[in-house]
């Protein structure tokens, strides 16, 4: 008897899972709030110098001669953010000498329009112009959190550098939940049902990602809005205390009453009561003693047989690549004709449609061609994007908001396609690994955003090259549709090859003689 057997006993899709799915819910709703609230939190108003006192003024007419007399323009027109002029300019002969000005950068700070927020922390602590580059680091030191999980500093004063170390332990705190929910639902559910309930449980996720719109658009003070996202955490941490532990894994590690004991419970909420008599210790044990793990696995365990190693270095780049080019067109926002908080819903609104096609893909035409498909069609929209002219507003934001589903449609995969291809012994490491290096690619999406200042489209043209790498790597990686999960190392390793075609269908788990 297998794994895969005693769960058609107590029931492999059924109240019991679905409970599970539910409780799972407000956790995956909350995330998209705190990864993608530097949306928000970090937005840069209009702004310009701050300009010397001025004569009570009455009319727009009089304001504006004022913003002339002192503020340069920009190549397109509008009032420059970033310089104001040493003197003022000659009220009376605006035309003439302008080049002879001398212009400085803004010695007295800015004045930011208050109009869509009431304050951010750009401007709270003036994160513009030659300091923009500290407002994009915000996400990046989040998702540093994120990577590494563990962050020591010692006492700061209330500062940017504690706010960016106070959000780097937020990724610390948010990256153990990334890694463990899938495992953890996935585990208790038959092949059948694998496909609806990660589908069922990403769209969660897409909740959260316009819920994000709506609380950005209704608390326009980021100290209020980063309160408002994050005290729901709390209900969050309470709801996991109900969710079980995987009776495969506790069973790979020896510890057959408690995987018992969930059984039973499975068994019983999923109407299956006879189901107990198959479940005696001596028979769990017996199936256990081919799963279990002599010692607690490492990473090194991913490249330690061929095998593994090959689905670990593909997954790696594919993860980097799904990562960096999502949460790049997920915080770059700009350009789309709309104004943030209608770009955040549609960009959240677009993913439902997306995972729901992606169900459908991975049912009947599999995990690697949908990824595959997914990441292609990622890098395509962008470059497509890059060649319309500026004028096509409404095709930019057709193409911009097909870009996020695709880019959404390759993470929802690229999480149910990974977990498939690790065994149960190596499932979190290796989910875990994938995840270190996603977040190293979702780190640095922020700050490609700098690259404009070398070329205007350079950041787009990076995540659509870096989509397209990561579209040709999953290309290498073994289908699993139809496979049972792996159990054990061996399992794995005994698919002979890679891309011998008649094997593409087997079922990866090879039972012993």
């Amino acid at each position: 008897m297998a794994f895969e057997e005693i769960l058609e006993e107590v029931g492999g899709f059924g109240p019991f899972q679905i409970r599970n799915v539910m409780l799972l819910a407000l956790p995956r709703i909350l995330l998209p709030l705190n990864f993608l609230l530097t949306i928000f939190m970090a937005a840069v108003p209009t702004h310009h110098c701050t300009l010397p006192a001025q004569d009570p003024l009455n009319n727009l007419t009089q304001e504006t001669a004022w913003l002339e007399a002192y503020l340069p323009r920009e190549l397109d027109g509008s009032f420059s953010s970033c310089y104001r002029y040493l003197y003022p300019h000659s009220l009376s002969n605006t035309s003439q000498g302008e080049g002879e000005d001398p212009i400085v950068p803004c010695p007295e700070g800015w004045d930011y329009d208050q109009s869509q927020f009431h304050s951010t922390i750009a401007t709270q602590w003036d994160l513009v112009c030659e300091r923009k580059g500290l407002n994009r680091a915000v996400s990046t030191f989040f998702f540093v959190g994120v990577l590494v999980g563990a962050v020591i500093f010692g006492y700061l004063s209330d500062s940017y550098i504690m706010f960016v170390i106070a959000r780097s332990l937020t990724g610390v705190a948010l990256a153990g939940f990334t890694i463990i929910v899938l495992p953890l639902e996935l585990e208790w559910l038959d092949v059948e049902h694998r496909i609806v309930a990660g589908v069922l449980g990403s769209t969660f996720w897409s909740v959260g990602v316009m819920l994000l719109a709506l609380v950005g658009y209704l608390i326009r003070d980021w100290r209020w809005l980063l309160l408002a996202v994050t005290l729901p955490c709390v209900l969050g941490i309470l709801s996991l205390w109900w969710v079980p532990e995987s009776a495969r894994w506790l069973m790979t590690q020896g510890r057959i009453k408690e995987a018992q004991s969930y059984l039973f419970r499975c068994a019983a909420l999923n109407g299956r009561p006879q189901a107990r008599e198959k479940l005696s210790i001596e028979a769990l044990s017996l199936v256990a003693e081919r799963e279990k793990t002599v010692r607690r696995p490492s990473y090194l365990d991913l490249f330690r047989t061929p095998r593994l190693r090959h689905i670990s270095l593909c997954c790696m780049v594919v993860w980097f690549g799904v990562n960096f080019s999502y949460y790049g067109l997920s915080l770059d926002l700009s350009g789309l004709g709309l104004n943030l908080y209608q770009t955040q819903l549609m960009f959240g609104a677009v993913e439902v449609p997306s995972k729901m096609i992606v169900y459908l893909l991975v049912r009947y035409v599999g995990r690697r061609f949908t990824l595959v498909g997914a990441l292609l069609g990622t890098a395509l929209t962008v470059g497509a994007g890059l060649l319309l002219p500026s004028g096509l507003v409404t095709w930019r934001l057709v193409l911009g908001v097909a870009g996020k589903g695709f880019s959404e449609a390759a993470f929802t995969t690229a999480y149910l396609f990974t977990s498939e291809l690790y065994p149960t012994v190596l499932r979190q490491t290796g989910l875990g690994m994938t995840n270190l290096v996603g977040r190293l690619g979702g780190s640095l999406a922020p700050l490609a955003t700098l690259l404009e200042g070398m070329w205007i489209p350079l950041p787009k043209v990076t995540y659509g090259g870096v989509a397209l790498l990561a579209s040709a790597t999953a290309f290498l990686l073994p289908e699993t549709r139809h496979a049972e999960l792996p159990e054990t190392i061996q399992d794995v390793e005994k698919k002979r090859t890679l891309s011998d075609p008649q094997e593409e269908g087997m079922p990866m788990k090879v039972l012993q003689d």
